[in-house]
């Protein structure tokens, strides 16, 4: 994979798509709250969760630490696998009252690789929901890999077969500057590419990328 070819697609998709303003959140709080309950779920589904933390006056550290997983379920039903997502919450709140003050504002200062080390090691926080912490809600030059990032890039011939979550990051953070604000447009473009186009079922007709050399199979 050559940085050429890697902002070429980006630039498509940027012409193609224009800015996607990613994160969705009012808050860094929500935005981390945003980015476990995305797991194995579409987003529709996690605004729904996130109102109703809102109404019931549950969107802050400090109430969410107080109250227990049995009762963080019910509210974020509408984000899939509520008891699981609950209990990572749970995890998440534990920690940084533990170790920060229960102030996310403390996060902010710690070096990139200190604060996302420490997010994995939080159980149900996997690389994925770590580094989109990193990236969205403190703006940590992290790039953030998902399914779409391994189809769409292993569909051009730009990742070798059965490329794993460290190894694609490596080739993105080699080839390309930085800088946040690139990660965070370049993901939020290849989700979109991946949501319109490149499914487990391709539908190539009118993709940005459909002249780039690519395979046509589905998985």
């Amino acid at each position: 994979m050559s940085r050429r070819k890697l902002m070429d697609i980006y630039e498509r998709l940027y012409r193609h798509y224009g800015p996607q303003h990613w994160w969705p959140g009012q808050t860094c709080f929500e935005i981390i709250i945003g980015a476990v309950l995305t797991q194995n779920t579409n987003w529709n589904n996690v605004e729904k969760a996130i109102v109703n933390l809102k109404e019931n006056k549950c969107l802050s550290p400090e109430k969410l630490h107080t109250i227990s997983a049995d009762e963080i379920a019910p509210l974020i039903r509408p984000a899939g696998y509520f008891n699981l997502k609950a209990q990572r919450l749970k995890n998440f709140l534990d920690w940084l009252f533990e170790k920060h003050d229960g102030s996310v504002e403390n996060l902010q200062p710690l070096p990139t690789s200190t604060l996302r080390q420490q997010l994995l090691a939080i159980k149900g926080i996997g690389p994925e929901t770590a580094d989109s912490i990193c990236l969205y809600a403190f703006d940590k030059p992290v790039f953030v890999v998902d399914a779409y990032t391994a189809r769409i890039f292993g569909r051009h011939g730009l990742l070798e077969p059965g490329c794993g979550y460290q190894e694609i990051q490596e080739l993105f953070h080699s080839c390309l500057d930085r800088k946040t604000q690139l990660f965070n447009e370049y993901h939020a473009l290849i989700v979109q590419l991946g949501k319109e186009h490149c499914k487990r079922k391709p539908f190539c007709a009118g993709c940005p990328l459909e002249d780039l050399p690519h395979q046509l199979e589905s998985e």
